[in-house]
């Protein structure tokens, strides 16, 4: 039997000579830009976010993430509330400012209780137990934040009633290293893996971690525009599918994140070692939200002087988009 090829029967039917055969030209679609800040530059619990992009997590999602960090909560809900970023990488006591009427809303629960915080001493200092505390000036970020109410949790579970930890807040890291070498106060509360940089220059300790005085919390929470939830909701699906994929990318590659981690906070690769070992198991898995941990949060805006009577769940989150099923 004659065979004939493709071209030749192709020939043959149109009865002239073939004219190459082009598919049409169909675009690709285009990866939906998000705007995306974490609230500090320099936290270990924040690393997913540049994990997530450098394994191109976030970009199998459809996504193309414009990254920053601001410097600290009250910054990064103007950057929402301004709409100069979509979403937000704070922390839970952050979720205040959605009760004094900020236009976002967290949207999963990133980190359950401190582990990631800790009480450091300068590394020659005579304090060497959470009891040699009691009366100490220790630094923290700014009054009614996170790391001032970790020093009055702490009073409250040791019993130190009016002559326990004095807490003084000094902003952050340089303004802290200074006041500790001159003796201006006695230890800070800050990052872990800031502590164990500095025990590793031999410059600080690390006295304790937060772990033992908060039983449940909520440390961290994604934000997102209340604008961004309502018109673009599944822009919100994919990102919280490219954060929860991350953090399953990371629980089973360590050495990968560990080395990404270590650049991404300027720390060696020990350091971000002990971090990701302390604190890998914090993560929520799938951003929902810890009812007792909403719980001990709303009871430390009261403490931390951020609100004066505890706000309904659906005014500082929202459950639509939890719990988050990931493929890995």
């Amino acid at each position: 039997m004659r065979r004939w090829s493709r071209r030749r029967a192709i020939t043959s039917l149109t009865g002239s000579a073939m004219l190459p055969l082009v598919a049409p030209f169909v675009p690709a679609r285009a990866a939906e830009k998000l705007r995306v800040a974490k609230v500090v530059p320099f936290a270990w619990t924040f690393t997913p976010l540049d994990i997530g992009m450098q394994e191109r997590i976030f970009a199998k999602q459809g996504l193309d993430i414009e990254a920053s960090a601001s410097a600290g909560d009250a910054k990064l809900q103007q950057l929402l509330a301004s709409g100069s970023v979509d979403i937000g990488i704070g922390s839970g006591p952050g979720m205040a400012f959605a009760a004094k009427g900020a236009p976002e809303k967290a949207v999963a629960e990133m980190y359950g209780a401190p582990r990631n915080m800790a009480v450091m001493v300068g590394y020659d200092s005579p304090i060497k137990t959470v009891a040699d505390l009691k009366g100490k000036k220790l630094g923290c970020t700014t009054v009614g934040s996170l790391t001032a109410w970790i020093g009055q949790r702490i009073n409250e579970k040791e019993g130190w009633d009016g002559n326990g930890i004095i807490v003084v807040p000094i902003g952050g890291m340089p303004p802290a290293r200074a006041a500790i070498k001159t003796h201006e106060i006695d230890g800070y509360i800050g990052a872990l893996e800031v502590g164990y940089k500095l025990e590793e220059a031999k410059e600080w300790r690390v006295i304790t971690t937060a772990t033992p005085f908060v039983d449940h919390f909520i440390t961290h929470v994604i934000f997102a525009r209340d604008e961004l939830i309502q018109k673009q909701p599944d822009a919100v699906r994919a990102f919280l599918r490219g954060w929860f994929e991350t953090i399953a990318y990371m629980k089973a590659h360590k050495d990968k994140s560990v080395e990404i981690s270590a650049k991404v906070i300027d720390v060696s690769r020990a350091v971000a070692a002990r971090a990701y070992d302390e604190q890998i198991g914090g993560f929520s898995m799938d951003g929902t939200f810890d009812p007792q941990a909403v719980t001990t949060l709303k009871e430390s805006f009261i403490q931390m002087g951020l609100l004066k009577q505890a706000p309904a769940d659906n005014v500082l989150f929202t459950t639509q988009f939890v719990p988050v099923k990931v493929s890995g």
